[in-house]
This record gives structure tokens, sequence and C-alpha cells, in this order.
């Protein structure tokens, strides 16, 4: 794993690295965040076990996100609609529109989620320590 703490250096992750955040059927990798963008940007992959559900609904009032889909089929709330995003599939949430993720499928999905500006992974503390106090991780 190769970090700087100035935006402009080089950053190169391979696969599966980056800092790792476990929260019960899902997982955060972040790529890159604040420290190395000037919180411009977040770029994080969250994966998700099969037949799992996501954080839960909620929306951000200034951040606009993308996902992009990068292995099986992701169920993603976008206000009161269900959408699937699979492989090479782009979706752009707005700010202040609410969303959550799923796995409804029998196969590990993945997503990769551009955060803008930055910023979020400042949450990712608090949010693994609610998973670890709540052992009991919904399913779809």
């Amino acid at each position: 794993m190769k970090y700087k703490n100035s935006e402009t250096d080089k950053i190169l992750l391979k696969s599966g690295e980056g800092r790792i955040y476990n929260c019960g059927t899902m997982t955060a990798v972040f790529k890159a965040d604040e420290t190395e963008t000037a919180c411009k940007y977040s770029i994080s992959e969250w994966w998700l076990q099969p037949n799992s559900e996501g954080p839960g609904i909620h929306s951000h009032d200034d951040n606009d996100e993308i996902f992009y889909g990068i292995e099986g089929i992701t169920s993603i709330l976008v206000g009161e609609e269900w959408v699937d995003v699979e492989k090479g599939t782009f979706l752009r949430i707005p700010a202040k529109t609410t969303h959550d993720f799923a796995n409804r499928t029998n196969k590990r999905c993945g997503i990769l989620n551009f955060f803008i500006p930055g910023g979020f992974e400042r949450n990712m503390p608090s949010i693994v320590k609610w998973f670890e106090e709540n052992k009991n991780p919904k399913t779809v």
C-alpha cells in the first residue's frame, strides 16, 4: 500500500488494498480520501455479502455520490426507486437524495463510490463501532 499525505503525490493501490472498514456483512475499502485529495473527493469500494443490506436509508446535504458497479448486482435505492447496478453500470445520486443499497442475490457484489466533495471517511470509525455493537446484521 502506498499512501502519501499530499494531493500531488501518486496513489497506487492493488486489488484489496486500502483502508478497510468491516461493517457486518458489508466491507468498505477506502482508496483515496480527504488527506490525499484536499477534501475534493473520496473514493471507496463497498462489498456486500450475498442477501444482505447496506447502510440503511440516508442522504447527504452537500455531497453528490457516484456509484459504479464492479462485481455482481447491487440494488440501489434512489429516492423511492430501486435500480440494479451491474458491473459497468454508472449511477449518479445528487445531494439531498435519499438512498441505500443492498445485495439481493446469492453472490457477493461490489460498487465503487465517488463521494464529492470528500470527507465521508471521517464517519467510518463510528459506523464500524455501530456494526460491532449491533451484531445481528440484517439480511434481505
